[in-house]
């Protein structure tokens, strides 16, 4: 993502065409601008704010937005989204595309999670432990898969050396995104690559991925789920919730 943008308002298309039924937006708005978001019917829309501080007006209440938050405006038609005087509020736009089978399913989630907005800081949300990851590595779940069909996105967090370990998943199509001082290398199959803040990376169906993090460096990395049916949910039941 190009965070070096001097424009007022920026809106560009990042991985066209990866997964099917998905896009995926970097935009960003800076100074006075205040930028309108249209929902769409037929489609959810999921915004996570990951560089400058704003406000987002949803409903008549306004949020304020600081780096990495999630907001989803669910049944709202529209919200408004401003960044702080002499900021630049860089952030997501992801939209998904409901099957038949999604807006059945949308019927049996809680209320709660789908009428109202959804706003939560990534670093509010819930921890959890999976097999493939050490005891210092902190992951939690940003978004459970009860808010939208299908999809799931969490972070994990660790400073180096550390590594989460290979592991492979027919069921889903997943992508990356490296948050604040992000510097992980990512393996795919036979495949590496270098994973810095603020990029964005898809992971190929069903290969077998790592990370690994070298020492003095940080983990610190947002995985987004988005599983072919409901059924490939029960991947996420290796995440183990931490009780207190």
């Amino acid at each position: 993502m190009d965070l070096k943008s001097n424009t007022l308002e920026y809106h560009k298309a990042v991985l066209e065409n990866e997964i099917p039924g998905i896009n995926v937006y970097h935009v960003a708005v800076t100074g006075d601008v205040v930028r309108n978001e249209l929902m769409k019917e037929g489609y959810k829309f999921i915004y996570l704010f990951i560089k400058g501080e704003g406000t987002v007006v949803a409903d008549s209440v306004n949020y304020p937005i600081v780096p990495e938050t999630i907001l989803l405006p669910n049944v709202l038609e529209k919200i408004s989204v401003s960044a702080k005087k002499n900021d630049t509020l860089h952030f997501l736009k992801i939209t998904t595309s409901l099957t038949e089978q999604d807006i059945l399913d949308l019927k049996e989630f809680p209320k709660e999670n789908t009428q109202k907005p959804y706003f939560a800081k990534f670093n509010d949300c819930e921890p959890y432990t999976e097999p493939i990851k050490s005891p210092n590595t902190i992951s939690r779940t940003v978004l459970p898969n009860k808010y939208i069909p299908r999809i799931a996105l969490g972070t994990v967090e660790a400073p180096g050396p550390d590594k989460v370990g290979a592991h492979e998943h027919g069921m889903l199509e997943q992508l990356f995104l490296g948050l604040t001082d992000n510097d992980i290398t990512v393996f795919a199959d036979d495949a590496q690559i270098k994973l810095p803040a603020y990029s964005i990376l898809h992971i190929p169906l069903g290969s077998s991925h790592s990370v690994e993090v070298e020492k003095g460096k940080k983990m610190y990395y947002m995985w987004m789920d988005f599983f072919r049916d409901k059924e490939g949910e029960e991947w996420l039941k290796t995440h183990n919730t931490i009780t207190e």
